[in-house]
């Protein structure tokens, strides 16, 4: 499918306030949660992989597809691993996110700059030639594919050693492609690390000024917001407040959303001294929700967990059938899918959900525990396990990190 599945959407719901069960007034989200705000790393979609979780977008990358890797050279394509990643993807009824860079080998103008997924990955390529490989996806893929990503971490010497006003020259030319291919189609900006701060203060701003001197040629901006690797959700939402600093700062328009085009925890660093943690259990399921609750109290519009696979020792929650983790992920989808949404932030976070009939609230504090208690209303609560029992109006509960719904059961979905 090549569009995210649109959600019906009360006009007369829109014109009112949401009343919580909490008895608090808030106002309503001009739009319900969709389903590609639940974004997903499946490297081996080409492969058929088919996640065991409700997921409404995929970013293709780090799954054999790059430019290097279907431009193989000057004047020949492998389009057979792409077409069937966005064949696959498509059967899977999800909107696309495809990333267009790195720089192929023989397009390289300089070949010991970056060796992932080819040498000279991270180099400047010739304006023409990125340009004719750009018009070669969107001429191939326009029906398919909802979104384009210029480049993956360019703040990172592994991936750019190029300066931001050129990767905001490749941003202006592939938009101008795009646009005039695909008009519907969303520009995705280069992905920015936000946890090594010095890269992040090298790049960021420069491109985004760049990006304004070409008056805004992208849709959203993207991030990367992997904490060092003793974070937690508290640290991510440290860092996402300090990217809104500086979108602020930065006169980024309003219309441009926030997309966080890869997030996980436990990733050891940055540097050699951070060491990185498994995050299993309880844990797991807590924090892969907390990550998608606060994007809608911070506003980020999508993001894209990374990655489904086995466990490997590179992330610290592993996404797989049966994990504690896709437990979070699922719950979370099912609490928020299709809601329209208030949120508030302080020592216990808050998030009213639901629509103009049916109500429930999401509790969770980002730091220790805090007493709440439980909303008039409600007769059931529910943790990111989807663990439930039974609650009674009043009664006082703790409240840590492992978000808690409260409603009915006939507001549970």
């Amino acid at each position: 499918m090549r569009r995210s599945l649109a959600i019906t959407i009360s006009s007369a719901f829109i014109a009112s306030s949401l009343v919580g069960i909490t008895g608090t007034t808030a106002t309503a989200a001009p739009n319900p949660v969709q389903p590609d705000q639940f974004g997903l790393h499946v490297p081996e979609i080409a492969e058929g992989v088919d996640p065991g979780v409700t997921y409404g977008s995929i970013r293709i990358w780090d799954s054999g597809v790059t430019w290097g890797q279907v431009q193989q050279s000057k004047n020949k394509f492998w389009w057979d691993g792409l077409d069937r990643a966005i064949g696959n993807a498509n059967a899977q009824n999800v909107s696309i996110l495809y990333v267009l860079g790195s720089t192929p080998k023989w397009a390289a103008s300089d070949k010991k700059q970056g060796t992932y997924p080819n040498k000279g990955a991270a180099s400047m390529p010739k304006i023409k030639d990125w340009k004719n490989w750009v018009k070669a996806v969107v001429n191939r893929y326009g029906d398919s594919i909802e979104s384009y990503q210029i480049w993956n971490e360019a703040n990172l010497k592994d991936f750019w050693q190029g300066t931001p006003k050129q990767m905001a020259k490749l941003t202006k030319e592939a938009s101008k492609i795009i646009r005039k291919g695909d008009p519907t189609a969303k520009i995705v900006s280069a992905s920015t690390t936000l946890r090594l701060e010095s890269a992040y203060e090298k790049f960021f701003p420069p491109y985004l000024k760049a990006l304004k001197k070409d008056k805004w040629p992208v849709d959203a901006i993207a991030v990367h917001s992997y904490p060092d690797g003793q974070g937690n959700p508290g640290t991510r939402a440290d860092l996402i407040n300090m990217v809104k600093d500086q979108l602020k700062k930065s006169k980024v328009p309003s219309s441009k959303a926030l997309w966080d085009t890869e997030v996980n925890y436990g990733i050891k660093g940055p540097g050699k001294k951070i060491k990185g943690k498994s995050i299993t259990g309880a844990n797991a399921a807590s924090w892969v929700a907390q990550t998608y609750l606060d994007n809608l109290r911070l506003g980020v519009d999508r993001s894209y967990w990374y990655f489904w696979s086995p466990a490997t020792n590179r992330i610290g929650i592993t996404m797989q059938d049966g994990t504690t983790g896709s437990m979070g992920y699922q719950t979370a989808h099912d609490w928020m899918n299709g809601s329209f949404y208030s949120c508030s932030s302080g020592k216990l976070n808050t998030c009213n959900l639901g629509d103009n009939i049916n109500v429930s609230v999401v509790v969770w504090a980002s730091k220790g525990s805090q007493a709440y208690t439980v909303p008039a209303g409600a007769s059931l609560s529910c943790n990111a396990l989807n663990q439930c029992s039974a609650v009674t109006p009043g009664q006082s509960i703790a409240i840590g990190n492992m978000p808690t719904w409260f409603g009915t059961t006939a507001t549970q979905k």
